[in-house]
């Protein structure tokens, strides 16, 4: 006679990794180790995790429309919203409807958004450069290849 469904259900939860040994929760806690360095600096500015992570996007690409934004900072829709919102009000970011689509925004920095991203960037580039420094420029290098690999194979479609 088979096992029932709660033993088999049993079993599986048995051979499930110890969570230390998880991806996801790995990943969070790396994650967390780098924001708990990162956070005072961008709390001392006014600036949430998230709103760096749009300022940073638009110096890298110039402009975006919310879901590009959205996708590249990892941010989803509802939450953007609500710091393009926070951002535009302070002055560190501009909303222009898109003359050719006018149901698209484009979402560019302001003068004052590149601005902060100057103050920051010395405190922040020591902040990598402390981590580097600890851990060893190659060896986070290699971390960063392998993490893209990951998501590349893993944002594949599966065969």
């Amino acid at each position: 006679m088979g096992m029932s469904n709660v033993e088999r259900e049993r079993k599986m939860a048995e051979t499930l990794a110890r969570t230390q040994r998880t991806l996801p929760i790995a990943l969070l806690r790396v994650r967390e180790a780098v924001m708990d360095r990162l956070r005072p600096v961008l709390s001392a500015y006014g600036i949430s995790e998230a709103q760096w992570r749009v300022l940073r996007v638009l110096q890298e690409i110039g402009h975006a429309d919310a879901s590009q934004l959205a996708q590249q900072a990892c941010i989803s829709p509802p939450s953007l919203t609500r710091i393009l919102r926070n951002l535009a009000e302070r002055e560190f970011l501009s909303l222009e409807k898109d003359k050719a689509d006018g149901r698209r925004t484009v979402i560019e920095l302001s003068p004052e958004g590149e601005a902060l991203i100057v103050k920051l960037t010395p405190p922040v580039t020591q902040i990598h450069m402390d981590i580097e420094a600890r851990l060893d420029a190659d060896r986070v290098e290699n971390f960063l290849n392998e993490l893209e690999y990951f998501q590349t194979a893993l944002s594949a479609p599966s065969q």
